[in-house]
């Protein structure tokens, strides 16, 4: 090993929207060793135990290295770029000039932490004339969007909580300290523990390690939050907990919801929760007594039952305190570029589904596909994403894959939506390419970092904006290639010359508007040094940036620079921050300018949800006795991470993805712990092996997320890795405003296993097992 192994390289984890800042040491193709970067401006060295095995995501025997396209029998061969390419732009124009360019789909736009590639694929796709675009933010967070949008002006006005600064922290349905979320959360966990000036509410059927911190746990009844919220604001009401100065001068709509309020049952919806009525009293003085609350709210309320309603009364919940715009509360925070959009009304062709912050939802996206239906969705391009696992109702999500005349995946590894592809390719990792991720929630100082690739791409592989550009190239997107050169040749020499020129371009011409990205890949982007092209598309939003929001941008550099000249330095220091930087740096008084209704006032009452609200009955939410057990499905866990990973070398320990229940529920159904039980819903049925969990209420069980691969062992026999969850779940267990699916209050029935379901899973557990101790 030489002296230039040993050195240390910046990056950034990819595997929760925190994204802490990493130092690495590499050896060939992997990554040999992590630590935390101490450079980096907002995570300051901090390393959870998933960073620290983020070597797995880079290696892996699955890794893609040629475009493969698919054989009349269904296996595969490998083709040239050329030959795929080629193909994949005739059948997409063939396509859409037989049904019109709504046939035209697109799914995902980067992995977790993996954005770059996104906008290149999007609007290429945008182009073409494509509107219907799906991605996991919309099955896990439409509910939080609609509802943002409605009271705070656009849904990509997304809020931000800031713990450092709270003296009471509520968590609820999720957990900081497995999930992460946000920079030194398991510190910040510890640190307000031992702090008597601070407090913590869990909110959560499971007595997590959040709650062993918590000052108050209400182990609520699963499903049953939308009760519990709506409790806990009647009786801050009836103890005069709201706070009459804020509603006042920051909302509108007080006298439009106080009725509805004031008609809440507090005591029955208590009781339904089954949380002793003292208890919640308990918190509701904690709150009234906190001068400044926060509360982190995640996918156990936003993809459980009643989500949207559960996102709409959370909301109450901080801002009718007054929680909001000051220091240790909630805020709205700036973007270099919004990671999602704000939609205004569209619907699909085929089912009518909503348009949510510029996306629709995966649990319809098979519905618009498996029609007769002329205007049915026909070609699909899948990024970065794994529907096939990740989308409810995998049995009707592969069925419509199939169905597709053209599926293209694109994607690092051959993932099961890639297995259901006509065409597969192949992708160059994060850590091979400049990568970002658009997760920038931070307030008063945001940041954002481009991280350096550490490696050449994998021979075979390209990055996702050449993938897009040489297809725009073969689609007819793009203008001809003299205008081409000439533009580059300009950004050579002079940049702003070069975007008077490009704007003029897109004025000239709409058909290129769509392609913008891409062009400016292929012009500015092939001028940028150490080879940073496709962070290219950060340059109009660097530009956009430092025209909206001159002086926050002038404070965080350290800069007097004014117009172009600020949002090229942004631009050159974004580049250049190797551990990154910050963009933005705000006051509190922003806040209320940064929001989108023009009187900046936040909007209390929603019509929809408080219909919802009133119709709310504990009668019509009781157990089903063919289905007697809650499961939540997609739980996190110490070594979980997502739908991308593949390697099962990256959680030794938990390598069958168990099913946790209480023991008193393994002793009634005659069951062991570490046996297998089947669990059945009305969609479908999986064994998993048992753990027994006296954290979890009795009658409620939890299934992890991040499993169900199928991975290749030495003989080339492939196995499923732990339960593919999604075979339980059915596409119409939704809400039913914005269609995310219910995956956390899956109604199920328990059994042991048969001899046989046990035999097929303890037979695939050992394969596992032995091919992982083998190659430690």
């Amino acid at each position: 090993m030489t002296a230039t192994d040993l050195i240390w390289k910046k990056t950034a984890c990819n595997l929760c929207y925190a994204n802490c800042g990493l130092e690495v040491q590499t050896e060939g193709q992997s990554i040999t060793k992590v630590r935390g970067d101490r450079a980096h401006p907002r995570s300051r060295g901090y390393l959870c135990q998933k960073a620290s095995a983020i070597s797995h995501y880079q290696s892996h025997k699955q890794r893609l290295s040629s475009p493969l396209r698919r054989r009349v029998d269904g296996t595969f061969e490998e083709v040239t770029w050329d030959t795929a390419l080629g193909e994949i732009a005739e059948k997409l124009l063939a396509i859409g000039a037989d049904h019109g360019p709504r046939s035209l789909g697109f799914y995902g736009g980067g992995g977790q932490g993996n954005h770059s590639g996104g906008g290149y694929g999007i609007n290429m796709m945008r182009a073409l004339g494509a509107t219907d675009f799906y991605s996991s933010l919309a099955q896990e967070k439409s509910g939080r969007f609609l509802v943002n949008g409605e009271m705070f002006g656009t849904q990509n006005c997304n809020q931000t909580i800031l713990t450092e600064d709270a003296d009471l922290m509520i968590v609820l349905g999720g957990s900081i300290w497995q999930a992460q979320c946000e920079p030194h959360a398991r510190t910040h966990l510890r640190h307000a523990s031992n702090d008597e000036a601070r407090k913590i509410i869990v909110i959560d059927p499971v007595r997590t390690k959040d709650a062993e911190f918590a000052d108050l746990h209400l182990q609520l009844k699963p499903g049953t939050d939308t009760y519990l919220l709506g409790a806990m604001l009647k009786l801050l009401m009836d103890r005069d907990g709201f706070d009459q100065q804020f509603i006042e001068t920051h909302t509108v709509g007080w006298q439009d919801i106080r009725d509805d309020i004031k008609r809440i049952p507090a005591s029955a919806w208590i009781a339904h929760c089954d949380v002793p009525y003292e208890k919640v009293e308990q918190a509701v003085d904690m709150i009234i007594e906190a001068e400044a609350m926060t509360m982190r709210s995640e996918l156990g309320i936003e993809m459980g039952k009643n989500s949207t309603l559960n996102s709409y009364l959370g909301n109450l919940l901080f801002l009718l305190t007054g929680n909001f715009g000051r220091p240790g509360t909630h805020a709205i925070h700036s973007w270099l570029q919004p990671l999602f959009g704000n939609s205004k009304g569209a619907t699909s062709l085929v089912t009518g589904m909503k348009e949510i912050a510029g996306l629709y939802p995966p649990n319809r996206f098979p519905a618009e596909i498996l029609t007769e239906k002329e205007d049915r969705l026909r070609a699909v391009i899948v990024d970065s994403s794994n529907p096939a696992n990740s989308t409810a109702d995998t049995q009707m999500t592969e069925a419509a894959f199939r169905a597709l005349e053209l599926l293209v995946v694109v994607d690092v590894a051959m993932s099961e939506t890639a297995m259901l592809a006509d065409y597969v390719l192949p992708a160059s990792s994060q850590f091979e390419k400049h990568e970002f991720t658009l997760f920038t929630f931070a307030f008063p100082t945001n940041y954002f970092h481009v991280r350096q690739p550490l490696f050449e791409p994998l021979e075979g592989t390209r990055t996702e904006p050449e993938i897009y550009a040489d297809l725009a190239d073969r689609l007819g997107l793009l203008p001809p290639d003299d205008v081409i050169e000439d533009l580059r040749q300009l950004a050579a020499s002079d940049r702003l010359a070069f975007s008077k020129s490009f704007g003029a371009l897109m004025q000239q011409d709409k058909r290129y508007a769509g392609t913008a990205p891409i062009i400016l890949y292929l012009t500015l982007g092939k001028t940028l040094a150490n080879g940073a092209a496709s962070a290219v598309i950060l340059w109009p939003a660097c530009h956009r940036l430092a025209g909206r929001e001159a002086k926050a941008v002038q404070k965080a550099l350290g800069t007097k620079s004014e117009g172009p000249l600020l949002g090229e330095e942004l631009f050159e220091t974004i580049l250049n921050s190797h551990s990154g930087t910050a963009f933005t740096i705000h006051e509190y008084e922003d806040i209320w300018r940064m929001l989108g209704h023009k009187d900046q006032k936040i909007r209390l009452a929603l019509p929809e949800l408080q219909a919802w609200l009133g119709r709310l009955d504990p009668a019509d939410d009781q157990v089903d006795a063919d289905f007697p057990f809650t499961v939540s499905l997609g739980q996190r866990r110490q070594y979980n991470v997502n739908q991308i990973i593949r390697s099962p070398k990256w959680r030794p320990k938990e390598l069958d993805g168990t099913l946790r229940l209480h023991p008193d529920e393994l002793t009634k159904l005659g069951a062991s712990d570490g046996g297998w039980i089947t669990v059945t819903t009305r969609r479908g049925k999986l064994t998993a092996r048992a753990e027994a969990d006296d954290s979890l209420r009795p009658g409620y069980a939890t299934l992890p997320h991040g499993y169900g691969m199928l991975y290749p062992l030495e003989n080339g026999e492939m196995v499923q890795i732990g339960p593919r969850i999604n075979m339980l779940t059915a596409s119409d267990d939704c809400d039913p405003i914005t269609d995310t699916p219910y995956h956390k209050n899956v109604a199920a029935s328990l059994s042991v296993a048969t001899n046989e379901e046990a035999a097929l899973g303890e037979d695939a557990s050992n394969k596992v097992m032995s091919w992982v101790s083998a190659a430690e």
